[in-house]
C-alpha cells in the first residue's frame, strides 16, 4: 500500500561549531559560488541539474539533504479545460467591451469564459535523499561551493583531524546524479542514507545497497494524478561495511563511496501520462552508470557540459571583493566595486539554463528545474505573459541555442491543444494560448479575467521561434517553425475585431497583463502590447513565407491585416499609452511591475531609438513613471529596456538594485520574492544587451556600456544574422571587435555614430576598432 510520507522542514541545523571557517583557497578561480557555512533554507542550497534531473544540495556537516526533482513529475493528467459556455458568451463580452462596460464584461468572463478548472497543474518534487554522519567534536575550514566551469558542487571541511570532501554533479550523458564522498584518511567515510517525500509514495530497498522510492503525481483542480514515478539510489562503497535495515542503508568505515541517483516517470508527452515505464528507465540508467568509475562519469559530464558553457567568455574586471563568500558579495554589491559579481551572475544564468533546459527535456518552468513543494508558488508552471519568455532571453545571444529546443517543443504541443481551444472557445482556425500553460499544454484562460483573459501568449512565444531562425539562418529550422507561426496568425486573422471608435483592428476581449485600468478591471480591447506582439508576429511570418516561397494568398491577407492594426499612441504625459485610451496616469497602481506596453522596445521590434525616436522617448517617459525597482523579474526587464535606450549607467543602476538581498537570494536565485528563475535569465540578458545588440540587419557594439565597467572583454556572443561577436574595450571605448559570419552575408556594424557595412563569407572574420 502506498503511504504518504511527510517531508519534515527542510531547514537543517549543524549541531557543532564551524570553527575557523575560511574563504576559498583558490582565489584565482572566479566562476565559483562559495560559502563558509551550510545552507539552512532552500534558497541557500546549491542547484545542480542535467535538464531532466535536478538536485538542491544543502551541505550540512552532520546531516546532508539532497532535494530531488524530475522534470516531468507534475500533478494531474491530460485534460481539456475549455469552458463549454465560453463560445456563446464571447459575442456579448465583445459588445460590452466596445460599449465601455468593462466591469460587466469582466464579470461575464469570470462566469462563463474562464477555464474549468480555473487553475492549472503544479510541478512537484520527487522528495529528498538524506545522509546522516557521525557527530564530530570540532569542524574547521568549512567550504561549500559550486564551480560553474565544471558544474560540480562540493562540500569540504576538517573534522577531528580528517579532511572530508563531497562532490556532486548531474550527468546529461548518463542521466544520473553522481555523488562521491571521500576523506584523506582511509576508512573514514561513514553515514546512513534514507529518503522521504511529501508525495504519495512508498520506500523500499533492493539488495543491500539500493533505496527505491515509488510514487504517483498528485491530484489538482479535480484532475486525478496519473503519473507514476520511481527514484533509485545506488550506494557503491570502496572498503568498509554496507548494511541495509528498514528504510536505511548504512556505510561504515569506507575509504570512498559513490552514490548514484536516477529518477523517471511514466510521462510520454502532453497527451500520454502512462505510456512509459519509470522502473525500467531508472534501472537501466543506474545499471549503465555503475559500470563506470566516478572519474569516468565526471569526465563524460564535463566534456558534455563544457562544450556548451565554454562558448562564451566574459571579463568585466575584478576587485578584492571577488574573494568574499557569495552571500557577502550580494549584500555589498550596491555599495562597493565588484564588477566580477556581474560576470558571475551572467555565467550563473548560462549554467542554470544548461542545467534545466536541454534537448529531450521540458522547458524551464518558473523555478527552472528545482522545486521542493507539491504546490509551489504559481504552481511553478509556465507563465507566458512574460516569465517563460524571459527565461529564454539570454539563450540565443549567449550561444546556447540547443537549450531553446524544449521551448520549441512546448510551442509544438501548444499548437495542438491551442487549436482545440481556438475551435471550441472562439470558433476560429489556427491555435491560441493565453497567459499560462503546464506539462499538459493547457491553453484556455485561467485564474480570472484580471489575469487570464489575454489571448497573445502563444503569439509572443512565436518571437522565440523566429529568433531561432534569425540567429542561425538555418532554413531547416525555418521550415520547422513556419507552420507554428502561420497557425498563430490564422487564429488572429479569424478573431481580430474592428474597433468602432477608430476603424482599426484590435483584440477583444483582452487585457494589458495583470494591470487594472481606471474602471477597476483589466478587460479592454486592443491593449498596446497585443498590437506590438501581433505586428512582430505578422511581420516575421511574412518574412518566413517569402523566404520559403509559400502561401501567396495568405501573405496578402496578413499584410492587409497588419496595416490595419491600431498603432502605438503617445499620451498626455508624454508616455507611451498602455491602452487605446489615455489611462496611464489614472491607474490604481502607477508603479505596476508589468511594463507590458514596452514590449515593443524590448524584446519586440516595434520601437527603436533611431528608427522611431518619438516612440522611444515616450517609452522612456513610461519607464520613468513606472520606476526602477519592482519584483525581481520586473526589475530585470527594466535593465533590458534602459539598455535599449542606450543608457548604460541607468541600466547598471538597476542591476545594482537586482543584485541585493531584497531581490537575490544567497544562492544567487532571483527573488520575486518568492523565488522565480526568470529574473536570473532576464538580468543576464540585460548584461548581454548592454554589451551587444542586434536586429534589423545591424549589430551594435557596446551600446550601453556603463562607466562601472571601463575595461573588459567578451567573446562568443551571438548576433542575429548568424554571426559570432568578440569585443574588448578600455577606458570605456571599443578597442577591437571581431565579427565572424556563421553562414555568410551582409552586416551593418555600429559603434556609437559610426556604421560600417561589410560582406563576409561563411567562417570569415572582420576585425574593427569602431573608426
Amino acid at each position: 500500500m502506498l503511504a504518504r510520507v511527510l517531508l519534515s522542514a527542510l531547514a537543517l541545523t549543524v549541531s557543532l561549531p564551524l570553527a575557523g571557517a575560511s574563504p576559498r583557497d583558490d582565489g584565482e578561480e572566479t566562476l565559483l559560488l562559495w560559502y563558509n557555512k551550510p545552507a539552512s533554507v532552500w534558497t541557500e542550497a546549491l542547484p545542480v541539474g542535467n535538464g531532466q534531473l535536478g538536485v538542491m544540495i544543502y551541505g550540512g556537516v552532520d546531516k546532508e539533504c539532497l532535494q530531488l526533482n524530475e522534470g516531468t513529475l507534475w500533478a494531474g493528467a491530460p485534460y481539456d479545460p475549455v469552458n463549454p459556455a465560453a463560445k456563446d458568451a464571447l459575442p456579448e463580452v465583445r459588445r460590452l467591451v466596445f460599449a465601455g462596460r468593462y466591469k460587466e464584461a469582466s464579470d461575464l468572463i469570470d462566469e462563463k469564459v474562464i477555464a474549468k478548472p480555473r487553475g492549472q497543474m503544479p510541478y512537484q518534487t520527487v522528495g529528498s535523499l538524506r545522509l546522516t554522519f557521525p557527530a564530530a567534536a570540532r569542524v574547521t575550514d568549512y567550504q561549500r561551493s559550486l564551480n560553474l566551469e565544471s558544474a560540480v558542487a562540493s562540500v569540504q571541511y576538517n573534522a577531528d583531524g580528517v579532511r572530508y570532501l563531497r562532490e556532486v554533479f548531474a550527468s546529461a550523458p548518463d542521466q544520473v546524479i553522481a555523488m562521491r564522498l571521500s576523506a584523506d584518511r582511509p576508512g573514514s567515510v561513514s553515514f546512513s542514507a534514507s529518503m522521504d517525500t511529501p508525495m504519495t509514495a512508498a520506500l523500499s530497498k533492493e539488495g543491500g545497497d539500493t533505496l527505491i522510492l515509488n510514487g504517483i503525481g498528485g491530484d489538482s483542480g479535480g484532475i486525478n494524478g496519473a503519473l507514476r514515478y520511481q527514484a533509485r539510489v545506488k550506494i557503491l562503497a570502496k572498503g568498509g561495511q554496507t548494511q541495509a535495515e528498514g528504510g536505511t542503508i548504512s556505510v561504515a568505515n569506507a575509504d570512498e563511496v559513490t552514490i548514484l541517483v536516477a529518477a523517471a516517470t511514466s510521462f510520454v508527452n502532453f497527451d500520454d501520462a502512462t505510456g512509459a515505464d519509470p522502473e525500467k528507465i531508472a534501472k537501466k540508467r543506474i545499471s549503465k552508470a555503475k559500470k563506470q568509475s566516478f572519474e569516468e562519469l565526471l569526465a563524460a559530464h564535463e566534456k558534455d557540459y563544457r562544450a556548451l558553457f565554454d562558448r562564451v567568455k566574459l571579463d568585466l574586471g575584478n576587485s578584492p571583493a571577488a574573494k568574499l563568500p557569495t552571500n557577502e558579495r550580494i549584500a555589498n554589491f550596491a555599495r562597493g566595486n565588484d564588477p566580477q559579481l556581474a560576470t558571475l551572475y551572467y555565467q550563473y544564468a548560462r549554467y542554470l539554463m544548461i542545467s534545466c533546459s536541454r534537448p529531450g527535456g521540458q522547458a524551464a518552468t518558473l523555478q527552472g528545474l528545482w522545486n521542493d513543494s507539491m504546490n509551489p508558488p504559481w504552481q511553478s508552471k509556465y507563465t507566458i505573459n512574460i516569465n517563460t519568455e524571459m527565461n529564454y532571453w539570454p539563450v540565443e545571444s549567449g550561444n546556447l541555442a540547443e537549450c531553446a529546443e524544449p521551448l520549441v517543443d512546448l510551442v509544438k504541443g501548444l499548437s495542438v491543444t491551442g487549436a482545440r481551444t481556438a475551435r471550441e472557445m472562439y470558433g476560429a482556425s489556427g491555435w491560441v494560448a493565453h497567459h499560462n500553460t503546464d506539462l499538459w499544454r493547457a491553453s484556455a484562460p485561467i485564474d480570472g479575467a484580471l489575469w487570464g483573459m489575454w489571448p497573445t501568449g502563444g503569439a509572443w512565444l512565436c518571437l522565440h521561434l523566429w529568433d531561432r531562425y534569425d540567429f542561425s539562418g538555418d532554413r531547416r529550422t525555418l521550415k520547422e517553425i513556419y507552420p507554428l507561426m502561420k497557425g498563430a496568425c490564422e487564429f488572429f486573422l479569424d478573431t481580430l475585431q474592428v474597433d468602432p471608435s477608430s476603424g482599426y483592428l484590435v483584440t477583444n476581449p483582452s487585457i494589458s497583463p495583470e494591470n487594472i485600468h481606471p474602471d477597476g478591471v483589466a478587460v479592454c480591447a486592443g491593449p498596446t502590447m497585443d498590437m506590438q506582439i501581433l505586428r512582430d508576429l505578422f511581420a516575421n511570418t511574412l518574412k518566413a513565407a517569402k523566404i520559403l516561397d509559400r502561401d501567396e494568398e495568405f501573405q496578402t491577407k496578413l499584410e492587409a491585416a497588419r496595416a490595419k492594426l491600431t498603432p502605438n499612441k503617445i499620451g498626455s504625459a508624454g508616455q507611451l499609452q498602455e491602452w487605446q485610451q489615455d489611462w496611464d496616469m489614472q491607474v490604481p497602481e502607477i508603479h505596476h511591475r508589468h511594463v507590458s506596453h514596452l514590449y515593443g522596445l524590448f524584446p519586440g521590434r516595434d520601437i527603436t531609438l533611431r528608427g522611431t525616436p518619438d516612440l522611444a522617448a515616450a517609452a522612456k517617459k513610461s519607464l520613468e513613471i513606472r520606476g526602477d525597482k519592482s519584483t525581481g523579474w520586473a526589475t530585470a526587464w527594466r535593465i533590458n529596456l534602459w539598455a535599449h535606450l542606450d543608457e548604460g549607467d541607468h541600466a547598471y543602476g538597476i542591476l545594482k538594485i537586482l543584485l541585493t538581498p531584497d531581490l537575490t537570494y544567497p544562492n544567487l536565485f532571483d527573488a520575486h520574492p518568492p523565488f522565480q528563475i526568470d529574473g536570473n535569465f532576464g538580468g543576464a540578458a540585460g548584461i548581454a544587451e548592454m554589451l551587444m545588440q542586434s536586429g534589423g540587419g545591424e549589430i551594435e557594439l557596446l551600446p550601453a556600456l556603463p562607466s562601472a565597467w571601463p575595461e573588459g572583454s567578451v567573446s562568443g556572443l551571438c548576433a542575429r544574422g548568424a554571426a559570432e561577436v568578440a569585443l574588448s574595450w578600455k577606458n570605456g571605448r571599443l578597442v577591437e571587435a571581431a565579427v565572424t559570419s556563421l553562414r555568410g552575408g551582409e552586416y551593418l556594424l555600429r559603434y556609437k555614430d559610426v556604421v560600417k557595412k561589410v560582406t563576409l563569407d561563411k567562417g570569415e572574420t572582420i576585425r574593427w576598432n569602431g573608426k
